[in-house]
């Protein structure tokens, strides 16, 4: 794949972006946002949607919820785990308390559960909280 189409995180305008440019902080044509920030995105379930009806770079979603231990345990591994593969996955949070509706769709019967998308579809799953290492050697697969 030559090029990745990517929904702006602020605006939600559909960015066409040349692989070779992934790596060096693209920002949206609309509104000049940086379109792959750091850490992960925050979800809702229609936000989730256009992500997986528009976006080809693969999207991993921590369906999670505030009250859940392991969920804040997992937190910080997941937000750096962010920034190192920034422009290979785009990693985004759902908190499944908030959305309940987005997280039935997907059942979600544990938190944290980590999913893997590529072209709208459901490549893998990933149920309970991840060690830094364990988490890079996983989505290790899917870049």
């Amino acid at each position: 794949m030559s090029e990745h189409y990517l929904i702006c995180p602020a605006c939600g305008a559909k960015n066409r972006v040349p692989v070779q440019r992934l790596q060096q902080g693209p920002q949206c044509g609309k509104c000049k946002t940086a379109l792959l920030p750091a850490g992960p995105l925050t979800l809702d379930g229609p936000r989730l949607e256009r992500l997986l009806a528009h976006e080809t770079l693969p999207l991993v979603v921590d369906f999670w919820a505030p009250w859940c231990g392991p969920c804040k345990m997992m937190a910080p591994v997941f937000e750096a785990a962010a920034g190192e593969l920034q422009g290979r996955l785009r990693l985004a949070k759902l908190d499944t308390e908030a959305h309940p509706q987005a997280a039935a769709r997907f059942g979600i019967r544990s938190i944290p559960t980590l999913i893997v998308f590529s072209g709208g579809q459901e490549l893998a799953r990933q149920s309970g909280a991840l060690p830094a290492g364990q988490l890079r050697q996983w989505l290790g697969r899917f870049y």
